[in-house]
């Protein structure tokens, strides 16, 4: 799933525990207090996956937010 210049992957780690790994969607590494992460894997250990996918989106929004990032476009 692409939002907000971002790829978005559910996966379970155990039964029905699901997490979500963000990626930007032009491969650059996101950088928080000047430490570059090419992947970031999100939060909980969510029971299904539409879970760990809204968490997902929150958090990118955050990170927005906060560090004021300027995503790409999905045509770039």
């Amino acid at each position: 799933m692409i939002y907000s210049g971002f790829e978005i992957k559910s996966f379970e780690v155990g039964k029905g525990q699901w997490h979500a790994r963000i990626q930007r969607i032009d491969q650059e590494p996101v950088v928080i207090d000047g430490m570059p992460f090419p992947t970031l894997d999100i939060g909980f250990a969510w029971s299904d996956r539409d879970a760990a996918i809204s968490d997902a989106t929150k958090t990118i929004d955050r990170l927005q937010q906060r560090y004021g990032m300027t995503m790409p476009s999905a045509s770039t």
